[in-house]
């Protein structure tokens, strides 16, 4: 089992950075697939980035070139930089982990089992 707790959100203006983390506990961190979400008022829960055991990662199209999804095996942190941020980047972002995700459905939601508390991001135009 892991816990996981995010930090780093903000209030940022258009085209700024913002540098989620995201603090596992747990001794098997290096074990779990790892996955970022977003969640804007009134919409679904979307998928953001994943980042496999491998360290390989994979991006929403809408966030492709401007987010990067980095872990710490070490530390038991992961990380999304991001940069050049848009208005329609406002939402509570949430980073999730499990183990034995497979890569054709780690942008899914119901393939982690274990979430963050999120930490609201918001971007002004």
């Amino acid at each position: 089992q892991v816990q996981l707790a995010e930090s780093g959100g903000g209030l940022v203006q258009s085209g700024g950075s913002l540098r989620l983390s995201c603090a596992a506990s747990g001794r098997t961190f290096s074990f779990y697939s790892l996955g970022w979400f977003r969640q804007a008022p009134g919409k679904e829960r979307e998928f953001v980035a994943a980042i496999r055991l491998s360290g390989g990662t994979s991006y929403a199209d809408s966030v492709k070139g401007r987010f990067t999804a980095s872990r710490d095996n070490v530390n038991a942190v992961v990380y999304l930089q991001m940069n050049s941020l848009k208005p329609e980047d406002t939402a509570v972002y949430y980073c999730a982990a499990d183990r034995g995700v497979p890569a054709y459905r780690d942008f899914e939601a119901r393939s982690y089992a274990y979430w963050g508390q999120g930490t609201q991001v918001t971007v002004s135009s």
